[in-house]
């Protein structure tokens, strides 16, 4: 602990000529000038600073008042989620240099569909081109399938011999037989009652009107015009599914 003395200053002063006294004086103290090992530091602190002494804090100190946010922060599981950045959703701007913008997937190539010949084609006429496997023209093949009572048998040789490639002519082929069975059976059924019945008119008006409806067919087809009979569509793609080409096409 500094002593008492080593706070006073010795300093010499002239009183006279040739003569000298010593003299003594404090060193001025300032507030900060405290010694924490001096018992009464807190005193002379607050004699040095001034004003009244620090009170004592007696009893417990009041709570601090609640607000609207006490729940969440009681229970950390009750607070919104933490959002990530990493991922930010395609509508959200671009949040910061260090984050990768989104990524967004290449648009799809339009790729044309697959031709389907039981659907209704668009008006296309029949060229005089060979086809493949059967050795006559295009034109020639799908009239023959629809030739009556010819029909059935030029159908059944084009469904044998022309290839998968040539769509129109197997289509043609395969809808024109399952025609000319459906006309067979029924014509059958109606002649059987016919000699039942004792009268042959419904044998003979059915049978009128599917010659007339086998020439439309031909006029059709030998014009490229749609040409695509509903109810047989499913017979149809029966025989031309089934019936496997000789020519291995």
């Amino acid at each position: 602990m500094k002593s008492r003395a080593s706070k006073i200053k010795t300093t010499l002063v002239a009183v006279g000529p040739g003569a000298m006294r010593e003299a003594t004086m404090e060193t001025k103290k300032s507030k900060y000038d405290t010694n924490p090992l001096d018992p009464d530091v807190e005193r002379k602190a607050e004699e040095s600073w001034g004003g009244p002494p620090t009170q004592q804090v007696r009893g417990a100190t009041r709570e601090v008042g609640r607000n609207a946010n006490e729940n969440a922060r009681q229970s950390a599981y009750s607070e919104a989620p933490t959002r990530r950045y990493d991922t930010p959703p395609l509508d959200a701007s671009y949040p910061s240099v260090f984050v990768p913008p989104p990524t967004y997937a290449p648009p799809t190539q339009y790729q044309q569909p697959a031709a389907n010949p039981y659907q209704t084609p668009i008006a296309n006429p029949p060229t005089s081109r060979t086809v493949m496997g059967l050795g006559i023209p295009e034109n020639w093949a799908l009239l023959l399938a629809y030739v009556p009572y010819v029909g059935i048998i030029a159908s059944l040789l084009e469904l044998f011999l022309a290839a998968r490639p040539e769509v129109r002519v197997r289509f043609h082929a395969s809808q024109a037989l399952a025609l000319h069975i459906a006309i067979l059976a029924l014509a059958t059924m109606l002649g059987v009652i016919g000699d039942i019945s004792g009268t042959s008119f419904g044998e003979v008006v059915f049978g009128i009107a599917s010659k007339v409806f086998l020439v439309i067919s031909m006029i059709r087809v030998w014009r490229g015009e749609p040409h695509r009979i509903v109810p047989l569509a499913e017979p149809a793609q029966w025989f031309n599914r089934h019936i496997e080409p000789r020519t291995g096409g």
